[in-house]
Order: structure tokens, then C-alpha cells, then sequence
């Protein structure tokens, strides 16, 4: 059986452009009913894949935030490629991070960053994580566990130098904040096991706009665009958006 891994997407529909982001170790699919959402309701998607994910999680660790950064870049210019002159960004996660890194680096009209991480854990459970991203990655090719057992040893001896880069680029992100000036409308779970969710706060009382709102999802965890509350989630997002200052 031929695996099939999830692929970026760009769902076109009207003038007004939303780029999509996915998490650290994520990847299009953690967004997808988001842009089928948006699409339903006249907005264009794009959502790209950063460099070493949805792929073997051995080229995930020859990967950092850098080329992370330009694959999000790129997205974006995909957009202004297609025509596409006003451009939202909506990210989860580390996708968030991104999205406030690009609302202070490029023209947006919104940014909505969900459950996006102001500081980082230390490393070792980020490195926990990660091992646990790529056992799931193998039995999802259908390896047997001794195989799988036998890739995971051999994946730890591997150099992880993208998770104190990630801590880095997190920081750096959260310094610049307070240059943001386009709307922010930042999502919350409140059972978000995997950030500090206080993260949600630093957000919201550090952009510098006064177009902002900050709202908890009760009942939902860290991957909040795939939990109970996703319905919801998904009218708050086109409510967002659908105040901001569109000249199209």
C-alpha cells in the first residue's frame, strides 16, 4: 500500500487571502478544515509545508526555523503571485509565532495566532516530544514495533540543534510584538498541555494595536483547529476577518 502524506494546499475563492500555518512537527492537515471552511465562505487559503515536515522525522532534525521561516515566506509570496494583494495569516503554534513574525516583517491585514508559544519548555521535554512525533511517524508507515524500536535508537543518536534554535526564534519573536499593528485576534485552549498558556496574555497585552481581542476555548487542547470546540473556533476566525478593513 502506497502511503499518502498530506500536501500543502491552496484553496481559491475570493479576493481576500488567508495564509495558513501549521505547527512545529505538524503539517497541512492540522489547518485543512480551516481553508475548506474559509473557502465555503469566500476566502482564498494557502497552506505550505515547512522544510522537514510531513516527511521521514529523520529530515526533520536537518531542519531549523530559518528554513521554516522561508517556507512561510514563501507562502506568502504565493499568494501575491497568484493576485492575491490583501493577505491575513492564521497560524497554530509555532505557526502562530510565525504569523506574529510576519505581522511585524511584511503587510497584513489580520493576524490570528492559536495557541502560540511565548517561551518554550526546556528542551528535554521539547526532545521528548519530538521522539514520541517520530515514533508516531513510523507506525503511521506501518513498521513493525522492533523496526520501529530499532529507527528510534538510531534517531537518537542524531544532533538536535533545531530545538535550541526554535527557543531562540521564540524569543526573538516575543521581543518584537510590540511592533505589530494590524488587528490580532489570538486564540486560546484552555487545555493546552503542550505551551504556558499564559503565552495568550503576553500576546494580547504586548501588539502594539488596539484592534485586538483574546478569547479561551474552554474545552479544547493544544491541536485546538482539530478539538471540540473547532466549529466555533471556525466562526470566531471568519467574525475576525470579516471586520477588518478589506478594500476588496
Amino acid at each position: 500500500m502506497k502511503l499518502t502524506l498530506p500536501q500543502p494546499f491552496t484553496f481559491e475563492a475570493g479576493k481576500r487571502a488567508v495564509l495558513l500555518l501549521h505547527g512545529f512537527t505538524g503539517n497541512s492537515s492540522d489547518v485543512r478544515m480551516i481553508g475548506r471552511f474559509l473557502e465555503k465562505n469566500g476566502y482564498t487559503s494557502h497552506a505550505p509545508h515547512y522544510k522537514g515536515h510531513a516527511v521521514p522525522p529523520e529530515e526533520l532534525v536537518k531542519t531549523g526555523p530559518e528554513d521554516w521561516w522561508k517556507d512561510v515566506q514563501d507562502g506568502y509570496n504565493h499568494l501575491i503571485d497568484l493576485g492575491y494583494e490583501e493577505i491575513a495569516v492564521c497560524g497554530l503554534s509555532l505557526g502562530g509565532v510565525f504569523g506574529l513574525k510576519l505581522g511585524y516583517t511584511k503587510p497584513v491585514k489580520g493576524i490570528i495566532p492559536m495557541c502560540a508559544p511565548m517561551s518554550m519548555k526546556d528542551e528535554q521535554t521539547m526532545y521528548n516530544g519530538v521522539v514520541e512525533y517520530a515514533r508516531g511517524f513510523k507506525k503511521f508507515e506501518g513498521k513493525s514495533a522492533d523496526v520501529i524500536e530499532k529507527e528510534i535508537e538510531a534517531f537518537k543518536q542524531t544532533p538536535m540543534n533545531t530545538l535550541h534554535a526554535l527557543r531562540d526564534l521564540v524569543q526573538d519573536v516575543r521581543s518584537h510584538i510590540d511592533h505589530i499593528y494590524a488587528p490580532v485576534f489570538v486564540v486560546q485552549a484552555r487545555q493546552d498541555q503542550m505551551i504556558d498558556t499564559n503565552s495568550a496574555n503576553i500576546i494580547f497585552e504586548n501588539v502594539e494595536t488596539d484592534e485586538k481581542q483574546l478569547k479561551w476555548y474552554e474545552q479544547s487542547g493544544h491541536v485546538i483547529t482539530l478539538d471540540k470546540e473547532k466549529e466555533q473556533l471556525h466562526a470566531d476566525i471568519l467574525t475576525f476577518l470579516e471586520q477588518l478593513d478589506w478594500t476588496v
